[in-house]
C-alpha cells in the first residue's frame, strides 16, 4: 500500500473535502479505520456522534491550524497520520460503564493498532527513517489526551521531560506537535468543555516550554543522570550524577527472525549470553508453550553473572515495556548499567530468516507478537538503541 505517499495530497491545502475522504476511506478499506463509523461516543463530550465523524472534524481542525503549516513535510505527514488514527483504539475499547459510553486507555490501544497497520500494511519497518516516522505517529497517538490533563498530573515537569525523550529515537516527535494534535482533538467536537480544555492544552504548552522540552528532548548532562531522573530518582536534571555502575548488561529486543543471534556473533562474541532459545532447547520446551520455568532458569543464570559483576547479553524477544522493566530492574538492583538494543528488519526479510531457523516460530504467533510490540523508549535504560539489520 502506498498510503504514505497518498497522504501528502491531503495536507497540502485546505481540509479534505468529500472526495478526499472517499479516497482516504478507499485507502483504508478493510482496516479498523472502517469500524470507526459504527462506534458511538459519550454525547456529553462528543455531540457530533461516532468516532469517524469526530476524526474528520479533528483532521479538518489540524490542517486549518496556521502552526501546522509551519512544520516540515515529515512532521506534517506524521501529525496528519496521527490525527487520522488517533481514536482508532476506541474500536476495541469502547463499552458501557454505569450507563455511559467510555473508552479507557484507547490511546495506548490505538498506538499498538496503528503500529501494526503502519508496519505490515504500509511497510514502515526495517529502515531508520521509516521507523522514525512510524514511532512518531504512535507516540502522538498514545499521548494525544495528555496535554489536556498534564497540569493535574503528579510531577508534571518530570513527566513532560520523559515524554519528550521519545524524540531522541522517534526523531520528528515533539511536545509542540502533541499539543497541536490535542488542540485539534478538543476543537473537533461538539461539547461544552472546549474552552476549558483548550486552556489546559495551552498551559501544558507553557509548562513544557519552561521545562526545556517543547520542541525537542531535554538536554541532560549525560545518559546516567538522564536515566536516574526519568526513572523517578530524586536528582537534579542539570547536575551530573556520579555513575557507580560496575559494567554493562545488554538487553536485546526484537521479533523472532530479526537477527539477534547474528548481531551478538558479529558485535559481542566475547560476552557471555543468557539465551532463552538455548534454555528452551535444553529443557525441550516449545516456544508456543508456557515459558515460566524457562524465564526463571534464565533469571537464575543472569544472577550468577550479576553477582560476579560479569557483563553479559540477555537474548530474547522482550517486546513490551512491562517485560523489559522487570529485567532492567533486576540488572540495576545488582548495580549494572543497562543498554537496550532493539533490532528490526523488513517484514519479508524477517519471515525468510524465521523460516530458515531450526526452531522457527509459527507466523500466526509472530503476528500476535507484533500486535503487542512496543519498541523501547529512552527512559527505560541508560542507553537505548534502535538498529536496522
Amino acid at each position: 500500500m502506498d498510503f504514505i505517499g497518498e497522504i501528502h495530497q491531503f495536507i497540502t491545502g485546505s481540509p479534505p473535502d468529500e472526495a478526499a475522504w472517499a479516497e482516504i476511506e478507499n485507502l483504508l478499506a478493510g482496516t479498523c479505520f472502517s469500524g470507526m463509523r459504527y462506534v458511538q461516543q459519550n454525547p456529553l463530550f462528543h455531540g457530533e456522534g461516532d468516532v469517524y465523524t469526530h476524526t474528520r472534524m479533528v483532521c479538518g481542525e489540524l490542517v486549518s491550524d496556521p502552526e501546522f503549516r509551519k512544520l516540515n513535510g515529515r512532521q506534517q505527514t506524521a501529525l496528519f497520520l496521527a490525527a487520522l488514527l488517533h481514536d482508532i483504539g476506541k474500536v476495541k475499547t469502547t463499552r458501557q460503564m454505569n450507563g455511559e459510553l467510555v473508552s479507557p486507555h484507547h490511546g495506548s490501544a490505538g498506538s499498538l493498532m496503528a503500529r501494526e497497520f503502519l508496519w505490515r500494511d504500509c511497510g514502515l519497518c526495517g529502515d531508520p527513517e521509516k521507523i522514525s516516522l512510524r514511532e512518531t505517529v504512535c507516540a502522538l497517538i498514545r499521548r494525544h489526551t495528555l496535554p489536556m490533563h498534564l497540569m493535574s498530573r503528579e510531577n508534571a515537569e518530570r513527566l513532560a521531560r520523559q515524554i519528550a525523550a521519545a524524540g531522541e529515537l522517534a526523531g520528528d516527535f515533539t511536545w509542540e506537535m502533541l499539543c497541536m494534535l490535542s488542540k485539534a482533538d478538543v476543537k473537533g467536537r461538539k461539547a461544552d468543555d472546549i474552552p476549558e480544555l483548550l486552556g489546559q492544552v495551552e498551559l501544558a504548552r507553557m509548562l513544557t516550554e519552561e521545562a526545556g522540552c517543547l520542541r525537542g528532548p531535554y538536554r541532560f548532562p549525560d545518559s546516567h543522570t538522564k536515566h536516574a531522573y526519568l526513572s523517578g530518582r530524586n536528582v537534579q536534571p542539570d547536575s551530573t550524577l556520579f555513575d557507580d555502575t560496575w559494567g554493562e548488561v545488554i538487553l536485546l529486543s526484537g521479533l523472532p527472525g530479526t537477527g539477534k543471534d547474528t548481531w551478538i556473533r558479529e558485535t559481542h562474541p566475547w560476552m557471555p549470553e543468557v539465551s532463552l532459545d538455548s534454555i528452551r532447547a535444553g529443557m525441550r520446551v516449545n516456544p508456543t508453550e508456557e515459558q515460566g520455568r524457562v524465564v526463571q532458569a534464565a533469571r537464575e543464570q543472569a544472577k550468577i553473572y550479576l553477582r560476579e559483576k560479569q557483563p553479559f547479553v540477555w537474548n530474547a524477544t522482550n517486546l513490551t515495556g512491562e517485560t523489559r522493566k522487570k529485567l532492567t530492574g533486576l540488572f540495576e538492583q545488582y548495580g549494572a548499567r543497562v543498554r537496550i538494543v532493539y533490532l528490526e528488519t523488513r517484514w519479508e526479510t524477517r519471515k525468510e530468516r524465521n523460516s530458515q531457523r531450526r526452531d522457527s516460530v509459527p507466523e500466526d504467533a509472530v503476528g500476535r507478537m507484533l500486535s503487542v510490540t512496543e519498541p523501547p523508549m529512552p527512559e527505560e535504560a541508560q542507553t537505548v538503541e534502535w538498529i536496522c539489520v
